[in-house]
């Protein structure tokens, strides 16, 4: 697989353990859960220039976040060059390992915060003089809509994977989110 971005020819992406170095521990809060996340990366906002549907930037350090999994491999393609163009190599791509049920029901329960937060940048980046700050509340606006309208039944099917390790079948039921 080569590098989406390499504008002077073909590069291969390498192997993964080279830029797919992130820490659980590190993990921002803002990742959804699912096999990737960015902890502590860059600021230099090079991943929402490569993967606009899956990354964008956090106001604390400018470190990206991954705030939708790719689903298909064209996806995927683009969420790795992203994570291979991060110096600190802090992307990672082992939520499977980690992720449990109980922690995905967890986020989902947390999901208010995110909203604010979500809410308040954007509205503060959608009228700022920078370019790179405009264009990044354009994510937020889609992080906003994908919260709202579909990435509950993502994380539904997500939580499947992680009880079964496969995908669900149309006729199975998926595991509820909301406590109770």
């Amino acid at each position: 697989m080569t590098v989406a971005n390499y504008l002077k020819g073909e590069i291969p992406l390498g192997p993964p353990e080279g830029y797919l170095r992130g820490q659980w521990e590190d993990r921002d809060w803002r990742n959804v859960p699912g096999p990737f996340d960015a902890a502590r990366t860059d600021s230099c906002w090079v991943g929402r220039m490569i993967a606009p549907r899956h990354v964008l930037y956090e106001d604390d350090f400018g470190s990206e976040v991954v705030y939708r999994q790719p689903k298909d491999p064209s996806e995927v393609h683009l969420v790795l060059t992203a994570a291979w163009n991060d110096p600190f190599g802090a992307y990672a791509v082992d939520g499977d390992e980690h992720w449990t049920i109980e922690l995905v029901k967890d986020w989902w329960a947390d999901r208010g915060r995110l909203a604010a937060w979500i809410d308040g940048l954007q509205r503060q980046w959608s009228s700022s003089d920078r370019a790179d700050e405009r264009e990044n509340s354009e994510g937020l606006r889609e992080f906003a809509q994908y919260l709202e309208n579909g990435l509950e039944g993502d994380l539904r099917a997500y939580a499947f994977w992680l009880a079964n390790r496969r995908l669900p079948l149309a006729h199975e039921a998926l595991p509820r989110l909301c406590r109770g």
